[in-house]
């Protein structure tokens, strides 16, 4: 048994449906749960769609006539069979007959709640399974549309970047998903929410449909993991920084994470959370190449020789400079800090403090609001605080890269060779990785002279 994620990049066109099909059926007799993201563009379409309706009650006829031609054309292209054609395009003008209810609420009402807001982008994975399923049977496999909160996908309460209960998730998957597979249906589940105990949706965040198939593949006691994509898996860095850029054949879950943590899109920051404790393999295939390279993720991984695996990066990120005399031994300040951003749902990616400053990184768009956070605290042992948006980080990520001897100083090198100040860096937070700040205009020029340095000697 396997579990199956495929992603809005899978789910562009009709024939990308067609496609899904025709893996599944090549893999019988190996029974499979699928999750399934939005069709691509589609989660976009209905954040857009929500801003809109506040407003102006007047978009929201247009944005529902845009999500409906998106759908439809899928619909009349990849099924064929008039019946479940028909069959499909019902199921598809109810679910917008909803959101069209709930962008008007919006609209009347003036604001969105949490719960709402989440509810309304759901239905890009709601609308996405009912066409695979009806092309998977319009193709001659038995398939059945689930809803993750219908089959108890129960999370906590936090709403935008929820945790599962994975206790009464297990028993409850297996409960509903079981039985399909003993009668040999393929199991379509939609990714990216769950729902808590009040039974209110709450989501896994953008690209959370990784994590979804996760606990899903933990519940069933799955031995793989597909996650299937529309390009390779884990390469060494960006092929858009430098044309050596190589695929990654093996990485342990430690490095996937980190990876993905520090800006590598192809997995989500959390998809190994569920995982902890299993020998469950995790695949990164390639829909455009199915049988071609993946890269697998395993429980414990192996250091090379050169030690790096990848050089990841993100530019979306902000420095808050927390300055004051005695902030870095000041009891219970960093404490305080982080209670006062987290009461607004802001995460704290790390912390570097020193004897007069606490920098705190922080999402980009994070930045503004969190400095107004801390503001009240302001007149006592903090005297300011500054942010810094112009900056970017460089994340170098491999078995080994703490405890091999000179490793550090060959990336310094590399870096300062080529003219770039190294701004920040944080070594010890992970056995498998660390990080340095540089600033923005300089990332692309550091990002190649360290993948030169470990990467393209060699080649």
């Amino acid at each position: 048994m396997r579990v199956a994620k495929f992603g809005g990049g899978c789910l562009r066109e009709p024939d990308d449906f067609i496609n899904i099909a025709t893996i599944l059926k090549e893999g019988q007799p190996e029974s499979t749960v699928i999750v399934a993201s939005a069709i691509y563009g589609v989660t976009d379409l209905l954040h857009n769609s929500t801003i809109f309706a506040l407003k102006s009650e007047g978009s929201v006829s247009l944005s529902i006539a845009n999500i409906r031609t998106r759908h439809l054309e899928i619909i009349e292209q990849a099924i064929e069979n008039p019946s479940i054609r028909d069959r499909v395009r019902i199921s598809i003008e109810r679910r917008l007959q909803k959101l069209e209810r709930l962008l008007y609420g919006v609209a009347y009402i003036g604001e969105v709640t949490e719960s709402v807001w989440v509810l309304i982008l759901s239905q890009g994975e709601r609308l996405a399974v009912d066409i695979l399923v009806g092309v998977l049977i319009n193709q001659g496999l038995s398939a059945e549309a689930l809803e993750s909160e219908e089959i108890g996908l129960i999370t906590d309460c936090v709403f935008e970047n929820a945790t599962v209960n994975m206790p009464k998730t297990r028993s409850n998957l297996q409960e509903h998903l079981l039985p399909l597979l003993d009668e040999d249906i393929i199991p379509v589940i939609t990714g990216f929410f769950g729902c808590n105990d009040s039974g209110q949706p709450t989501s896994f965040g953008r690209n959370g449909s990784d994590y979804s198939a996760a606990i899903v593949a933990h519940c069933l006691n799955a031995p793989a993991l597909d996650i299937w994509k529309d390009v390779t898996g884990f390469m060494t860095t960006d092929p858009e920084f430098t044309e050596s850029a190589a695929p990654i054949a093996h990485l342990s879950y430690d490095e996937a994470a980190e990876l993905s943590y520090f800006g590598a899109k192809i997995l989500h920051p959390r998809t190994v959370e569920p995982l902890r404790g299993s020998n469950i393999e995790i695949r990164i295939r390639n829909i455009r190449d199915p049988y071609g390279f993946c890269t697998t993720i395993l429980p414990d991984g192996f250091a090379k020789e050169d030690v790096i695996k990848s050089v990841a990066f993100s530019s979306d990120i902000s420095v808050l400079k927390v300055r004051g005399a005695g902030v870095g031994f000041t009891s219970g300040i960093i404490g305080e800090i982080g209670n006062r951003l987290s009461g607004t749902n802001i995460n704290i990616y790390s912390v570097i403090t020193s004897q007069t400053c606490i920098n705190l990184l922080v999402d980009a768009k994070d930045a503004i609001k969190s400095r107004q956070t801390l503001e009240p605290l302001i007149g006592g042992v903090i005297e300011r605080i500054d942010v810094s948006d112009d900056v970017a980080l460089i994340a170098i990520v491999g078995e080994g890269v703490i405890t091999t001897k000179g490793l550090a100083a060959r990336v310094f090198s590399a870096v300062a060779d080529v003219g770039v100040n190294v701004e920040m860096f944080s070594a010890g937070a992970s056995d498998v990785a660390y990080y340095f700040i540089v600033q923005q205009d300089d990332m692309e020029i550091a990002i190649r002279a360290v993948h030169r340095s470990f990467f393209e000697v060699l080649q």
